[in-house]
């Protein structure tokens, strides 16, 4: 039977109250893992995901930015002076990366090269690749620290080769040849006296090896079987550990090729990955919450034990021999030659690094590396790794270049690779990856929000229909205020009744 017209109203609002709110439960439960499953699907390294393109060529423009230390007094330095520094720059290149041979295997990993070109970019920069600069004759005073322990003699007439060849414990060449390369009969001249003292032959430059060369075969998970593998790295040129350093510990290949990383992050998450270029693993950690263009993100920055040295931070004995806190020796991996990365201006190192050298001014906010990272994704949006490439100096006795130079870590330049997603790539991000399950969580809410009040409405107007409907219907009487039939009036209606029956009677 239909419900009465005064009941119609509260009953349509209650039922459709309870509608909304049963589907606001409905997504509040299942919405997490809606959500999860989309990341899931469109983070995997595979070719029908959102992050693929992403993946293999790298659309986000990234800058190299050079700055270099021109040497303002090499004359006094040789006579022991304090080395008196400039910064010079930024000389900034447009990087490209690609990635080559993608290969995918049964086991749920790929294999890639990833290749980088550098195109100089003048109306960004403070200067061109023309420009001279000063700086620590790099093959002169490495090849010096080298052959320290050779016999006197010999260091004695290799110092002859190089005075005839003009060379000096300094140099005064273009930003275009430090970076990229330049000849130098230096090099046939150790190749002869000392072979094997350096392994390469031809130009010499401190990115030569960047330009148009990839940074290994890498194999990564794709995340197919476990999105939480997802980038690791499998092994790097075939093999699953180094052998530059001193310890498994340091020798380890940690984390991702550093591109991106597995989703779903939290504050406690940490952000691992093998550097090629620095021939180590790194591991960054969290420092704050931010939002990028809309998009929330961690912030990662390096810890102070990152380059610390093995007396203050023991798991880096294995990088050792080790000088102060906040320069690591990276020779090994670098042709033995005595050159040390850091952050730039010795930021988060031991003082006594910046007082060696004037001209130095270290701080977080220009030096300090960081990576901005969408933690439901693992995808940087924006980032900017900083390091130092410094050359350690002395006088080295039987050559004559080193003169009475004492003993310092002297900065050559810093870099900062630096990019952020920007343009339809972000577009397309924020739409997929933010804005939809944002939408659809305010839409969880709004639903439970909007069924609640339905239903309190619904409430309302049946309690004010049932008031009015008592209101509307007659009275019964009130045995206090109106007149009743008593026992008291039952005689005279007796006495009443038998009168008319006698009248009756008489007629």
């Amino acid at each position: 039977m239909a419900a009465p017209a005064g009941r119609r109203a509260p009953l349509a609002l209650g039922l459709t109250g309870l509608v909304f709110a049963l589907c606001g439960l409905v997504l509040l439960f299942v919405l997490p893992s809606m959500v999860r499953d989309q990341v899931i699907k469109n983070v995997r390294i595979d070719p029908n995901s959102i992050a693929f393109g992403m993946w293999k060529d790298v659309p986000v423009p990234f800058y190299l930015s050079a700055y270099f230390f021109e040497v303002l007094n090499p004359k006094e330095i040789r006579l022991g002076a304090k080395p008196v520094v400039n910064q010079r720059g930024p000389y900034v290149y447009r990087e490209y990366r690609y990635k080559t041979n993608i290969t995918f295997h049964d086991n749920g990993t790929v294999s890639f090269l990833e290749y980088r070109t550098f195109f100089f970019q003048p109306d960004l920069s403070d200067g061109v690749e023309e420009d001279y600069i000063v700086v620590p004759n790099i093959l002169v005073m490495g090849a010096a620290i080298m052959m320290e322990k050779l016999p006197h003699f010999l260091k004695v007439l290799i110092s002859g080769a190089l005075a005839g060849l003009g060379q000096d414990a300094f140099m005064n060449r273009t930003v275009g040849e430090i970076m990229w390369g330049y000849d130098d009969p230096l090099i046939d001249v150790l190749n002869n006296f000392v072979p094997g003292l350096i392994p390469f032959k031809g130009k010499f430059g401190l990115f030569m090896d960047f330009n148009n060369s990839n940074t290994g075969l890498f194999t990564v998970y794709t995340g197919a079987t476990d999105i939480n593998q997802i980038h690791i790295v499998d092994t790097w040129n075939g093999l699953k550990k180094v052998n530059y350093w001193h310890s498994n510990e340091c020798n380890m290949i940690n984390g991702t090729s550093g591109e991106m990383w597995p989703p779903f992050m939290t504050p406690s998450s940490s952000l691992e990955f093998y550097s090629p270029d620095a021939c180590r693993s790194m591991k960054l950690v969290y420092e704050q919450s931010g939002v990028f263009k809309g998009v929330p993100t961690y912030r990662f920055v390096a810890p102070k034990t990152l380059f610390a040295n093995g007396t203050d931070y023991p798991p880096n004995e294995g990088f050792c021999p080790c000088r102060e806190s906040g320069i690591q020796n990276v020779s090994t991996c670098r042709m033995n030659a005595p050159v040390f990365i850091s952050h730039p201006h010795f930021y988060n190192a031991d003082p006594v690094l910046v007082e060696a050298v004037d001209g130095l001014h270290p701080n977080k906010e220009q030096h300090g590396l960081f990576l901005d990272v969408h933690p439901v994704t693992g995808i940087p949006m924006n980032c900017s790794i900083k390091l130092q490439l410094s050359l350690y100096i002395k006088k080295v006795s039987g050559i004559s270049q080193t003169g009475q130079i004492k003993p310092v870590v002297l900065p050559i330049l810093w870099f900062a690779e630096s990019g952020a997603i920007e343009g339809s790539v972000l577009k397309q991000f924020y739409t997929n990856l933010v804005l939809i399950p944002s939408v659809l969580e305010y839409v969880q809410y709004i639903c439970i929000g909007l069924g609640v009040a339905l239903i309190v409405a619904a409430i309302v107007l049946e309690v004010k229909r049932q008031r009015n409907a008592r209101e509307k219907s007659p009275r019964e009487p009130d045995p206090q205020t109106e007149p009743s039939w008593s026992s008291e009036t039952t005689p005279l209606l007796q006495d009443a009744s038998k009168t008319n029956q006698t009248n009756a009677a008489e007629a």
